[in-house]
């Protein structure tokens, strides 16, 4: 069974606190996602790393219940 957007971003919230996350369904088909990815917690950690703390967010579900997943993760510009 296929993953909702609202459950793939509340699952990278809870799992990543204080980050902003915007999720996209590329096919409309609810199982070819694009997650954005913002938050403090990246700061000082490489691209690589910032993918594995989302991955964990995700708590295993990825490859199962979600199949496909883009991610593109930023820390916030100073204002």
């Amino acid at each position: 069974m296929a993953m909702d957007a609202k459950t793939i971003e509340n699952l990278i919230l809870e799992g990543i606190p204080g980050s902003t996350v915007r999720i996209e369904d590329l096919r409309g088909d609810g199982d070819h996602y694009a997650a954005y990815v913002t938050s403090p917690a990246f700061a000082g950690k490489n691209r690589v790393q910032q993918h594995q703390m989302v991955y964990a967010a995700l708590k295993g579900k990825m490859g199962g219940e979600l199949h496909a997943l883009a991610l593109q993760t930023s820390v916030p510009e100073d204002k």
